[in-house]
Formats: C-alpha cells, structure tokens, sequence
C-alpha cells in the first residue's frame, strides 16, 4: 500500500537526529516505496500553516555525520500547552485539536516523533486523539527508562570528557579546583560517566543531594595528600541538602519551561570561600549538544530510524522503539514516559565511583 509518512524533531537538538531522518527516508522508499515529509520545527510546525518539505533520497544525502537537525526542532512547542497572544498577554492554549486537523491536511498515514520525555508525552496525547504516532526517543541527558541508552548521549559523554583532559593541565598549572558544570536537569549520567572518564576528583548529580562539608573535605584531603588542583564535575540539576535547584528562570518566567543554569558557580563560590583556594568555572553548555555524532549514535539513530518505519508498515502505532541489551525492540510509548532513568545512589557506577576515591557529595 502506498503511503505518506511524516517525521518531525522535537525538544533540544543532539548529535544523531539526521541519522535518523536519513534512515527513515532511505528505508520507506527503497524497501516500501513511501513518500515521506518532514514537519519543520517540532511540533510548532503543525500549528498555524503547517510548515514542511519532502523528504527524498537527494534531501538526505550526506547528512549522517551532520550535528543538529535538517527539520529543525523546538523546545517550547508543546500544543498541549502553547503561548498564545491575548489582550491579556500571552496565555497557555490547547491546540492539539489543531494540530490533528493540519496533519490529516497533509494527507498523511502516520508520524514518526522524534525526541524525549516531554515530545513523548505530547505523542502520546495525540495518539489518543487519533494521529497514528511512533515514538523515536532522543535525549543527551539519557533518562528515558525504557531504553538502555539514547543516541546523542555518547558523544555527549565525549565532549565532556576532552574538555575534562583538557582543563586537567590547566587546573594543574595554576593550582586552581576547577568547576565544570555539565547537562542534567533530572539524571546525571553525562556527569557521573564523563566523570569517570574524564578522572574527576569530584562528581555531583542531581539524584544524590550534596553536601558541602563533604566535598569540602574530600578536596581538603588531595591537598593535604600534596594534590593541589581539583576536579569538579557538577550536573546542572545537581543541588545541596540544605537548598532547592538553582535556576536562570521559573517556568512561569519563563513560558512554562523551567531553565536550570548556576550550579556550578554557587559550587565554585562555596568551595572558594570554605577553603581558601583558587577556583575557576567552566560550564559547557550547549557545546555538548553539538558536532558530529560518534559512531554509536550514528549506527543507535540508523537502526531506531529503520525499525520505527518497520512499525508503520506492522500498523503498530502507539510504540516506541527501544535498545535492550544488543537489540532494537519497541515499547509502549505510555510505558515510555511513565518514569525517568534516573542514577541509582546505590548502584554499581556510584560505587565504582568512591571504590576510586571520588567524592559524590556524601
């Protein structure tokens, strides 16, 4: 049966979702000779005019090893809850009854949704309200339980942990702790696995609330022991027993999407303070969502990409693909979204941690 699928890229981009744009493309028209379109800008493009463009073989062409996305993508555009300009200023609007409208418009059979846990839940709702939805998750921070791993996330790890060799010379040199303040609103695996990589002195996440005394103490102790530089890697979501999450702005700042940021000089300025010794701040950023994807998350994003197509032509809407152990399968995108994956405080990479000496906050 000839078909028109859709795909569109949701939330914060990462290395690996042109890979799966690309496998999507290549598998539905060479293996079943469907017509694909991509919808621009998440989720924003089915509201209003509908924003898209074809998708063919020529459109894909070398985009694999390409960071970011062709499609676009938006962290606000959530249809659920959409800012909408009023005489009384911007209000918080429904329009998924819309969005339903403006892709059965554009002819097509199904959507493959691309992102993490809050384009799942917006997938999930619409495939409630009858837009036939295949879930591809997509998240550097790696919290989605459901699949063991996402792609984007390994060369997150990546880039944390060369700028981790990096600043080690530095902070040696000048005899500074040096504070990097990496991604993690709710996990902290890009901090506690770069960490490990990047031989950090301490590593601070969000699922283990710190206290300063004891990082104070453990970096105390490499001084004493004549290490007089530190390493601190902190989550952005990380914070101290005796306090809340720092943020740049609240959600009702800031059109519902709370924005995290600051951790990691309120770290520094502790640390300063408490011990009397240099210190300096390097927070990555948004350099951890961008270049080019590593080999896993190309290969990870193909095969999601390929299996997503396979559940369109099973007519197995409402799954979401996933890696178990060695394996793609698919889930239900409601089982998806139902929890994060979060660090076990008690678990093996924690312990392995402070087997080695490293500080978590404890």
């Amino acid at each position: 049966m000839s078909r028109t699928i859709a795909i569109l890229t949701g939330g914060g981009d990462c290395p690996g979702l042109n890979a799966v744009i690309r496998a999507v493309v290549r598998s539905a028209i060479l293996q079943h000779g469907w017509r694909v379109i991509g919808i621009e800008d998440g989720f924003d493009g089915l509201v209003g005019t509908p924003r898209w463009r074809e998708l063919t073989l020529d459109a894909v062409r070398g985009i694999l090893p390409r960071g970011g996305t062709i499609l676009g993508t938006s962290n606000r555009g959530n249809p659920l809850a959409y800012p909408v300009k009023t005489e009384k200023g911007v209000v918080l609007t429904d329009v998924s009854a819309q969005v339903v409208a403006n892709f059965r418009a554009l002819g097509a059979d199904a959507l493959i949704a691309v992102g993490g846990d809050g384009t799942l839940k917006i997938a999930r709702r619409l495939q409630d309200l009858g837009m036939p939805m295949v879930g591809v998750p997509k998240t550097i921070d790696n919290d989605l339980r459901s699949t063991d791993v996402t792609f984007g996330y390994h060369t997150a790890v990546e880039v944390v942990t060369e700028a981790l060799d990096r600043l080690h010379t530095t902070a040696e040199s000048h005899h500074r702790a040096m504070v990097v303040e990496v991604m993690g609103r709710d996990a902290g695996w890009i901090a506690l696995e770069s960490g490990l990589a990047g031989s950090a002195d301490v590593i601070l996440v969000p699922e283990i609330p710190f206290d300063l005394a004891a990082v104070c103490a453990s970096i105390e102790n490499r001084r004493q022991s004549g290490s007089r530089f530190s390493i601190i890697v902190v989550a952005e979501g990380a914070y101290p027993l005796a306090g809340g999450k720092v943020v740049q702005a609240t959600a009702a700042e800031n059109l519902g999407v709370e924005r995290l940021g600051g951790i990691g000089t309120f770290v520094s300025r502790e640390i300063g303070t408490k011990l009397d010794i240099e210190t300096r701040v390097v927070v990555l950023g948004h350099v951890q969502r961008g270049g080019s994807p590593v080999p896993f998350d190309r290969i990870l994003g193909t095969r999601f990409g390929v299996h997503a197509v396979e559940l369109i032509a099973q007519t197995r809407y409402g799954r979401m693909v996933a890696l178990r152990g060695r394996a793609v399968v698919d889930v239900e995108i409601s089982a998806a979204v139902d929890a994060l994956n979060r660090i076990d405080p008690g678990g093996e990479l924690i312990r392995t941690a402070e087997a080695l000496g490293i500080c978590v906050g404890r």
